[in-house]
């Protein structure tokens, strides 16, 4: 155990003390890490489960050494073992929410379960081999059973926030279908570039909206940026349910594709900073299907709806989804990281992670702070712009691959062709099955029952070997369409080859594009290489929207060549170049968790007077709660459109 001198300079009473005296004496940090280093073996006593002791780790912030870890005003805070390994998922899970990323979450909970046990192994005397090795695997059970716990508290202001956040995704999917049925019975005697362009609209808009999207995050919130986004859905569909002629709809659908790109970047964002870290690959999955299901639900109405009279009621649903949002905007939170990086002594971020995470005692939540903090110092790039990040992971030659390999399946995931399905599948369908919109419809169901199947694939496959059998599918499926239409295959295996091409890009070309970008690159990256990564994705997306109907003109049976040279050039490229991006295995995680936790202290933990902070706490939750309720019934609670007042910055 550390002295009780170094016990001293370690309180919260004497914080600030100790904080600058690491800056004034550089080497006291250290001398105090060295005489706690010996107690560190053995942390793992720290757990509810195993023991008394408390254990601290951190990332490099600016003023503390690695070993310790601050509270959000600056104080050095007491981790449990079991909140030391939340602290490692806070660092290394990326703040977004990713279909695919519960392979990440749970190999970093494995990890730090492995480091802990064998740090308490270590510190075990007199065990044999085999008693080591039994309470090793006990150890590392009982640590990932409690770094689990997290998956299982869902309350219910995460649920209603993830709900009304996940419509908009299902906008996103809806507006991305809604156009595929009625075309010739929206203003009948358009041309074909009319349409294209209409249809293309929202891929123009889209690249704007993730560009403001990410901007006006950071300046009025996640939770305001949301509420704009939704009054941009809203004005979009008016416009386009009462539009009165083409051009008007061109206009609304660029609207609807701005509002749809400024959701694709902050509905991840959102719900990866609301919910724990491992939920967020669930959200992730969530927003996924919430976008297919969009498609799916456009296709199904438009049985009823795609006629001359009832056109602009399948345009409508845009108009009602975006109202019943604004309608539940009160369920809506803001997000504590945010809160917290604007003013780390928040009120109403503590507020609202006790009601996010169900904690009813204020040294929990200040608990919940200190992770939020220090995860967003691990994830932060200080003071750099796009350009810089860009310079640094182009210098960097394995950063530099995953990079190209990110933008080369970016294009590639559009440039395959699987937006001429879902834009125009109506209209390549025509004169090759009966029906038409019924052959949409089945397409729209098969994709959101591959988009389960992937789900299911991504944890058992590496990434490369899906891309591999994702584009090698959907090459030979773009093969058999050419063959279908050109008569050496019935006219009926177009749509199942059509099919068979859905559901091989749902299993790699569809999720694992985003996935690399945020499971493979180091955190602190993920926000750069994903607004790159959108803003090449949506021009590749304009590209096929506007080529594709004269595409099916002019090449005719031959309209998928193109797409399936895409595809042969992706499989060459993934074969050749791609690196495994699976992931880092655990022990190369615990290696690191090692490398970097090699001076760490163990603590007894004060909690004297937590019972008379405790009340004070909840008395002053309670003021806040009554504040903003009275708010509501004045009619002056700020919904997310009055200008976020610059705060000061804290007093150290």
């Amino acid at each position: 155990m550390p002295s009780n001198e170094q016990t001293r300079l370690l309180s919260g009473e004497n914080a600030q003390y100790y904080q600058q005296g690491l800056n004034d004496r550089p080497n006291a940090g250290s001398e105090l890490a060295k005489a706690g280093r010996s107690a560190s073996i053995g942390a793992l006593g720290g757990s509810s489960s195993l023991g008394s002791f408390h254990f601290k780790s951190a990332p490099n912030v600016q003023g503390l050494p690695k070993s310790y870890s601050v509270s959000a005003d600056g104080s050095p805070s007491y981790l449990t073992p079991t909140q030391m390994g939340r602290q490692e998922l806070y660092q290394q899970v990326p703040f977004t929410a990713v279909f695919g990323l519960q392979k990440r979450e749970r190999l970093v909970s494995q990890a730090f379960a492995s480091y802990a046990a064998e740090l308490d192994v270590k510190d075990q005397k007199g065990l044999s081999d085999a008693e080591k090795d039994s309470r090793r695997s006990q150890a590392s059970l009982i640590i990932l059973d409690e770094l689990e716990f997290d998956a299982n508290v869902v309350t219910t202001p995460l649920v209603f926030a993830i709900i009304v956040a996940a419509a908009s995704q299902f906008l996103v999917g809806y507006n991305t279908g809604v156009m595929n049925a009625p075309e010739k019975v929206v203003f009948p005697g358009h041309s074909t570039g009319a349409w294209s362009l209409a249809v293309a609209a929202f891929a123009v808009g889209g690249p704007f909206g993730a560009f403001v999207g990410g901007k006006m995050a950071d300046k009025r919130g996640r939770r305001g940026a949301l509420l704009i986004d939704t009054w941009t859905f809203l004005a979009g569909g008016i416009l386009q349910t009462f539009a009165w002629d083409m051009y008007t709809i061109i206009i609304a659908r660029f609207v609807i594709g701005f509002a749809s790109g400024y959701s694709s970047v902050l509905v991840p964002v959102y719900l990866g900073e609301l919910a724990p870290p491992t939920l967020r690959g669930m959200l992730g999955t969530l927003t996924q299907f919430a976008l297919v299901t969009g498609i799916l639900v456009a296709d199904l109405l438009a049985f009823p709806f795609a006629t001359e009279r009832g056109w602009r009621v399948l345009f409508a649903v845009t108009v009602v989804v975006a109202g019943v949002q604004l309608i539940c905007a009160p369920f809506l939170l803001e997000s504590p990281r945010w809160l917290l990086g604007r003013d780390p002594n928040s009120l109403k971020a503590r507020y609202i992670i006790k009601k996010l995470r169900g904690l009813r005692h204020d040294h929990e939540v200040e608990t919940e702070v200190g992770l939020f903090v220090m995860g967003g110092a691990a994830q932060r790039q200080e003071d750099a712009s796009t350009t810089v990040v860009l310079r640094e992971m182009w210098n960097h030659s394995r950063l530099r691959v995953l990079l190209l390999s990110s933008l080369m399946l970016q294009a590639a995931q559009q440039l395959s062709g699987i937006n001429a399905v879902f834009y125009y599948s109506t209209a390549f369908f025509d004169g090759v099955i009966d029906n038409p919109l019924l052959g949409t419809t089945i397409v729209g169901a098969v994709n959101v029952l591959a988009t389960y199947a992937a789900l299911l694939l991504m944890d058992r496959v590496g990434r490369k070997t899906l891309i591999l059998w994702s584009s090698g599918g959907m090459l030979l499926a773009c093969v058999v369409i050419v063959l279908s239409l050109l008569d050496y295959f019935g006219h009926i295996m177009a749509l199942v080859a059509v099919n068979v091409y859905v559901c091989f890009f749902e299993i790699g070309l569809g999720p694992i594009p985003w996935l690399i970008v945020a499971e493979m690159f180091e955190a602190k990256y993920v926000a750069v290489a994903m607004s790159v990564s959108s803003q090449l994705n949506w021009a590749c997306n304009f590209i096929i929207g506007l080529i594709f109907p004269y595409m099916n003109n002019y090449l005719g049976p031959y309209s998928f060549v193109p797409f399936a040279v895409v595809l042969l050039i992706t499989f060459i490229f993934t074969w050749t170049v791609l690196p495994e991006t699976q992931g880092t295995t655990p022990g190369e995680l615990a290696a690191e968790m090692t490398r970097r936790n090699s001076m760490s202290v163990v603590y007894e933990a004060n909690t004297d007077n937590a019972g008379a902070i405790d009340l004070e706490w909840r008395k002053a939750m309670e003021q806040l709660r009554q504040e903003e309720e009275a708010q509501m019934q004045a009619g002056t609670y700020d919904y997310g459109f009055k200008p976020i007042e610059q705060q000061a910055a804290p007093s150290v």
